[in-house]
């Protein structure tokens, strides 16, 4: 794929993706289905990547930007979950469906059809999230999605990578399979920490906040790059050194955050536009590979039958299965629990009927049904699915060709334009039909955890001014401090900006007008400081939810650089920090 054609496929994803949102469609299905009828077009060249550099160049960045966004606080509190999503289910998904495919698809030995399934098992939410953020899916399930994203590809590629060094019989640093699997994990998180570490080091030194959004432009491809060299995981590396980088993200400043914000969100739009794309493109081409390779039409249809139905039910039974499972270990647990007791009011109130004295364990939380359903069906397979694929080996052992690796692809991408077509058009209207939206609780706690960050920050707001008013800073007037501290108080319940002392400006000279405009922007300035420094400990002290902390500083910056253009210059100099 040449330049031109590259700027093509972008440009097209694009304008289709607008054409699809202004129409309210999924973008990725209508980009997908009409890449792949593009692609049947007479003369239509093949538009191919080395996947090396789909996984190295466009993975990085969509996973970075996704774990920037997310609360590792919430991370860490769905982990459960999240691990037995994106890691469980991924494994037996691999040898289920490799199983299956061994069985049904000619010339496909076990360990090819392993690969296969380490290629078909890791789910992409791109869809499944964009989908749950347009029909307001709970943020429980919300989290749970985006953290299981984040995990399963990770372990998909450790798995595929083994098969791969099993099938060409190639070495590994461990020959182990499980201490390589957790070899590449645990490398790849400390790979992850420390990048995203060294970064954030020398972006707190920084006084520019262009350099400081070119330098985290760096930070997945560091991470993964880095990873790959010491045999580890490149995927987690960059999702660590995301979760690194969001969770110290009130340590830069405004002008940062509201630049990377920005930047990634457009780069996440370019790169998923284009993905979907790649994906519609190599329609025609992979079937005319499996056609090369002499495997009968009605026999690979079969095929892929089999190995789709095996994809589309491995997730709901290991969903349902998971779920029976934590119920009964937790019944299992309140009756032991219990024992003790009972045999205390057996042998003191013998002659009392049994019932009397046995307390009743209390029920798990329970997990509404609609909710493991919306789970077990948001299986997408993406982009990491197809690049695995074409990643599969040419040769296997001994310099053979690799057993079945046109099937491989071809069946990759079925399962992953299927999933796509089948549960991306039948989700919304299966979350509309089940009912489901944030509960009033959720939506209860998130306001009061928003008045409370509020409050915080209007607290901190009037300690700074009485400090001041006290203490005044330098290059400030006190007359000026004690008005703007009178206004404050009159005001407390809100959040608005403070505004300028009003005077009139026929009996003021203009040295009185700067003196009142500088003064007022030192202290929204340290005002700021103080908010942002209140918030993060609360967050860290488990008072704010990570998500509202966010989304108050987000409001904190917009306030800021408001106040931060000086007679109509933008002030660059405005570098206030705080710890978190």
């Amino acid at each position: 794929m040449d330049g031109i054609q590259l700027l093509l496929v972008v440009v097209g994803a694009i304008a289709v993706t607008a054409v699809a949102q202004r129409g309210g469609r999924q973008p990725a299905l209508v980009v997908v289905l009409l890449a792949a009828a593009a692609s049947f077009i007479p003369g239509m060249p093949r538009f191919e990547l080395p996947p090396e550099l789909i996984l190295s160049v466009v993975a990085p960045p969509l996973l970075y930007s996704a774990a920037l966004d997310f609360s590792f606080v919430s991370f860490a509190r769905g982990l459960r979950p999240i691990l037995t999503l994106g890691v469980g289910m991924v494994i037996i998904s691999t040898l289920a469906t490799g199983v299956v495919a061994s069985w049904v698809v000619p010339g496909l030995t076990l360990v090819s059809g392993l690969v296969l399934g380490a290629v078909v098992a890791p789910p992409d939410a791109v869809t499944a999230l964009a989908i749950g953020r347009q029909l307001g899916l709970p943020w429980r399930l919300m989290t749970i999605l985006t953290g299981e994203s984040l995990v399963n590809d990770a372990a998909a590629l450790t798995i595929f990578s083994l098969t791969v060094a099993a099938a060409t019989g190639t070495h590994t640093v461990v020959s182990n399979p499980v201490l390589l699997f957790g070899y590449a994990a645990t490398v790849g998180i400390l790979v992850g920490l420390l990048v995203a570490a060294l970064v954030h080091f020398i972006r707190m030194r920084l006084r520019d906040s262009g350099l400081e959004t070119a330098l985290s432009l760096l930070v997945p491809f560091a991470a993964y790059l880095a990873a790959q060299e010491l045999s580890a995981s490149g995927v987690l590396a960059v999702v660590v050194a995301g979760f690194w980088m969001g969770h110290h993200d009130a340590d830069a400043s405004f002008a940062t955050r509201l630049q990377s914000r920005q930047f990634w969100a457009t780069a996440g739009v370019l790169l998923e536009a284009f993905v979907f794309a790649y994906m519609g493109l190599q329609c025609r081409f992979v079937f005319d590979d499996l056609a090369g390779s002499g495997m009968p039409g009605g026999r690979f249809a079969l095929a892929a039958v089999a190995v789709f139905a095996t994809v589309l039910l491995i997730r709901p039974v290991w969903v349902f299965l998971t779920y029976s499972n934590q119920v009964l270990w937790s019944r299992a647990r309140r009756w032991l629990a219990a024992l003790p007791k009972l045999a205390r009011l057996s042998n003191s109130h013998s002659d009392r009927p049994r019932r009397t004295g046995i307390p009743e364990p209390d029920p798990p939380q329970a997990v509404p049904l609609g909710h493991l359903v919306v789970v077990s069906w948001t299986g997408m397979r993406g982009v990491i699915t197809l690049a695995a694929a074409a990643g599969t080996p040419v040769l296997g052992a001994g310099g053979a060709p690799f057993p079945g690796r046109a099937a491989i692809e071809a069946l990759a991408f079925v399962v992953t334009v299927g999933t796509i077509l089948l549960q991306g058009t039948t989700l919304p209207p299966l979350i509309r039909l089940l009912g489901i939206t944030v509960p009033e609780s959720e939506l209860r706690a998130r306001a009061r955890s928003v008045k409370r960050a509020r409050r915080i920050s209007r607290d901190v707001s009037h300690q700074v001014l009485v400090a001041a008013r006290t203490d005044p800073p330098p290059g400030t007037n006190p007359t000026v401090i004690a008005y703007v501290l009178k206004r404050a108080q009159a005001a407390e319940d809100t959040r608005r900006k403070l505004d300028e002392q009003e005077i009139d400006e026929e009996s003021e000279t203009g040295q009185r007008r700067l003196t009142i405009e500088e003064t007022t922007r030192v202290l929204r300035r340290q005002i700021h400081a103080e908010q942002r420094a209140a918030l993060v400990a609360a967050r860290n002290a488990g008072e704010l939810d990570d998500e509202v902390m966010r989304s108050e500083l987000e409001y904190l910056d917009y306030e800021e650089a408001a106040s931060a253009f000086d007679r109509g210059g933008y002030d660059r100099g405005s570098r206030d920090r705080t710890a978190g």
